[in-house]
């Protein structure tokens, strides 16, 4: 089984769209958005999605109730604030990460194998472009999925990314996308 994992993707129709290309090209049976949708007529974009969106919110999402509208138009699921999936015996909580210390005591708890967030627009781990998920919880922040921009708050500094993860193989990989 392949997830497709992206976040912060802040109304950038076109790198959503390159995204939706990507995920449907590896064939990932899955896709997790870690929030900040912004506009909540992005999530229609996902229908062109040949797999299921699960998704939480984020601080920039503040029209919840048209969130929700769209994801229930869409047949996806939206969880709220704090998500949680299990598939294959991994544990998978999803948090875009606004509060570091609520971040951090998900972390802690160890409940998860797994955290998916946002947030920061830096991607996690930084080190590496591919890795495997090993007995520590990882968490994996793909960035923002928002194209290089200049910005005052230089939050899109970075190129835009999406994450692929095969649960089979453990593997993550970090992709850039063009835009």
């Amino acid at each position: 089984m392949k997830i497709g994992i992206l976040s912060d993707t802040h109304d950038d129709i076109e790198n959503v769209q390159e995204a939706i290309n990507i995920f449907n090209k590896n064939e990932v049976n899955l896709v997790i958005h870690a929030g900040d949708y912004i506009s909540p007529g992005v999530i229609q974009e996902f229908q062109k999605l040949r797999s299921k969106l699960i998704g939480v919110l984020g601080n920039n999402d503040s029209e919840k109730n048209e969130i929700l509208k769209y994801f229930l138009e869409i047949n996806g699921d939206l969880k709220g604030e704090l998500g949680e999936l299990e598939i294959e015996k991994l544990r998978i909580g999803i948090y875009h990460g606004t509060d570091e210390t609520i971040k951090k005591h998900i972390i802690d708890s160890k409940k998860y194998n797994i955290i998916i967030c946002g947030h920061t627009h830096e991607r996690e781990p930084s080190n590496r472009q591919t890795g495997i998920i090993g007995n520590e919880v990882i968490v994996l922040n793909p960035g923002s999925a928002h194209r290089k921009t200049l910005s005052i708050s230089r939050s899109f500094d970075e190129v835009g990314r999406i994450i692929i993860l095969d649960i089979q193989s453990k593997k993550y990989q970090f992709i850039d996308l063009s835009n």
